[in-house]
């Protein structure tokens, strides 16, 4: 008799294919493996495989051994980079699949992208589901954030995945609507993430430069986790990294933004409603990356001209 689980319900093993084994893909493999699934490994490296093999995972070095290697209707759960690495992937493998094999999209990819995906798919008798993921390194101990795109009968299909590898068989994971939905879900998700994190930076900020206090960002932090209506995982975090470093010299003032920021801001552009905080933080992000600061020397000389300020040498 299958084990049950934490939720009281009854796991049952499935097998899937996991194809791309990076941190967050890996990490999947790993606890699916760890709750009794079969789960076929691949990436595009051998030693990246290889890897995984001691965590229970079935080692596969090849497209045509992953797919061999399952039993259809088969399930094929990509965690490749967004964009082309993923559709190249997804195609390639759809060459090796049948009719009633199902295709899972895992990556942070643009809904749009993945409404195309299923549609290609289609023509094949080939069923999608789009799985918007969050959870980063820490999910493989706690579970991941699940938001599920694709047709009832495709996402019960994968149920007994999803609650493997949520952080409880009924909590974090949600079936939020048709093809897309997963992912546009996932968009709005990273968007108020942006937001979240930069209202963060900026107190702390403001916290910092009040030196005449000699407020101990650390000690902040790890007070606030506790009864403040702005307690969160993130701030957990926060408090982590300023109690080794509050001081972060070593980390260049550069901030990446991975897509998911732009795509929000453009959704909210092209529906007419203001998002007026995801939109300020992500062209935070933008001047973090801006090492020339045209527009800054820009705007200084400006004032030189209309009013005869003064403009600060680079040298000085």
């Amino acid at each position: 008799m299958p084990p049950p689980d934490k939720g009281g319900g009854i796991l049952y093993a499935m097998e899937l294919g996991m194809i791309g084994l990076g941190r967050m893909g890996g990490n999947m493999a790993r606890r699916l493996a760890q709750r009794g699934h079969r789960v076929v490994g691949y990436s595009r490296t051998r030693a990246t495989v290889d890897e995984h093999v001691p965590y229970g995972i079935v080692p596969a070095y090849t497209p045509e051994e992953a797919v061999a290697a399952l039993k259809p209707p088969r399930i094929l759960w990509f965690m490749y980079p967004a964009g082309e690495p993923t559709e190249q992937a997804i195609f390639q493998f759809a060459e090796l699949l049948n009719a009633g094999d199902l295709v899972v999209n895992g990556a942070n990819s643009y809904y749009r992208d993945s409404m195309r995906y299923a549609a290609r798919l289609q023509e094949r008798g080939i069923l999608f589901a789009d799985v918007g993921v969050s959870g980063g390194v820490w999910g493989l101990e706690n579970g991941y954030g699940l938001m599920v795109g694709g047709a009832p009968e495709v996402v019960a299909r994968i149920e007994p995945l999803l609650r493997d590898l949520a952080p409880a068989p009924d909590k974090g994971w949600v079936h939020v609507g048709p093809v897309g939905a997963g992912h546009y879900a996932k968009m709005i998700h990273n968007g108020i993430e942006y937001g979240i994190m930069q209202a963060y930076a900026e107190g702390f900020e403001l916290l910092r430069r009040k030196t005449e206090f000699q407020i101990d960002l650390a000690k902040v932090a790890e007070a606030w986790r506790y009864g403040t209506v702005i307690r969160s995982w993130l701030l957990d975090l926060i408090a982590g990294f300023l109690k080794e470093d509050a001081q972060m010299a070593e980390v260049a003032p550069y901030v990446a933004d991975s897509g998911e920021g732009r795509w929000t801001a453009q959704e909210a552009i092209e529906l007419g409603c203001p998002a007026p905080v995801i939109t300020h933080a992500l062209h935070e992000r933008f001047r973090s990356q801006d090492s020339e600061g045209f527009q800054y020397r820009f705007l200084a000389q400006l004032r030189k001209a209309f009013g005869g300020h003064a403009v600060k040498k680079a040298s000085e």
